[in-house]
C-alpha cells in the first residue's frame, strides 16, 4: 500500500517553516524510520498509480533520498565538496549520479529520478520548485509530504513561494533587470517549453515583471539547508 504518512511525520518533526532541517536530531532519532519507509516503496508498481499518485511518489522519493544521503554524511556544510578551497564539481556530479536506491530491480540515482522519472514524464517546470537538493539555493523543503489529492495545489504554492522570494527572484523595475536563480539557467528549456521567455514565465506569478526585462542570474548558495 502506498503511504506517505511516515515521511509526512518526519518532515513535520524535523523541518521548520523556512525549510531548514534539523539533520542532527533526525540522524539521532529517525534514520531507521526513514530507511524502513524507503524500503516499503521499493516494490510500488508505478504503472498502477494515478497520475497524481505517480507525481507525488517521485517528488517525495527524491527529497527523501536526498535527506537520507545527507544524514549518512552528516555533519557536512554542503553537498558540493571542496578541494583546497575550490568547488569540486565532479564530486557534486558523482553525489547526484551515483545509484542510491533500487526500485523494482532498477538502480536509481538522484539525477535519474529528476531527469528521467520527473522531467521526462511530466514536462512541468513547477517540479523545479519542489525538488530540494539540500542547499540554501534550492527551493524550500516543505514540512509536509506531497499528497496525491493536493499535489497540484502544492506545486502552485511552491512556484508562488519561490518566484516571490527575493533571494531566488527579484525585479529591479528602475533598471528593468530581472535577477533569477540559476535554476532558470540550468533548466531554461523546461521553462521555454511553456512560456515565450523566462520573464514571461515569472510574470505569470509576479505581474510586476516586465516581459522586456533583462535577465541576470544570481549566485547559487550551496550551503546546507540545516537548522542552527
Amino acid at each position: 500500500m502506498l503511504t506517505f504518512a511516515p515521511w509526512d511525520f518526519m518532515l513535520q518533526a524535523y523541518v521548520d517553516d523556512q525549510g531548514l532541517v534539523d539533520y542532527g536530531r533526525w540522524r539521532q532519532e529517525s534514520m531507521a524510520m526513514l530507511a524502513d519507509w524507503l524500503a516499503e516503496l521499493q516494490t510500488v508498481v508505478v504503472a498502477d498509480l494515478t497520475p497524481e499518485e505517480h507525481l507525488a511518489f517521485w517528488l517525495n522519493l527524491y527529497n527523501a533520498l536526498m535527506v537520507q544521503e545527507v544524514l549518512r554524511r552528516y555533519p557536512i556544510t554542503s553537498i558540493r565538496p571542496r578541494i583546497l578551497g575550490f568547488p569540486n564539481w565532479l564530486g557534486l556530479l558523482a553525489f547526484l549520479s551515483r545509484p542510491v536506491y533500487r526500485h523494482n530491480g532498477q538502480s536509481l540515482s538522484l539525477n535519474h529520478i529528476e531527469h528521467r522519472k520527473l522531467r521526462a514524464t511530466f514536462a512541468d517546470p513547477r517540479i523545479h520548485f519542489a525538488l530540494v537538493c539540500a542547499s540554501l539555493g534550492c527551493p524550500i523543503l516543505r514540512n509536509e509530504a506531497y499528497l496525491p489529492g493536493i499535489v497540484e495545489a502544492q506545486l502552485d504554492t511552491d512556484a508562488q513561494r519561490f518566484l516571490n522570494h527575493p533571494e531566488k527572484v527579484r525585479y529591479d523595475a528602475d533598471q528593468n533587470i530581472l535577477y533569477c536563480s540559476k535554476i532558470f539557467q540550468w533548466y531554461k528549456e523546461d521553462f521555454l517549453a511553456v512560456a515565450p521567455s523566462i520573464a514571461a514565465y515569472i510574470a505569470q506569478y509576479n505581474p510586476q515583471v516586465s516581459l522586456a526585462a533583462e535577465v541576470r542570474y544570481l549566485p547559487y548558495d550551496w550551503g546546507l539547508n540545516r537548522r542552527g
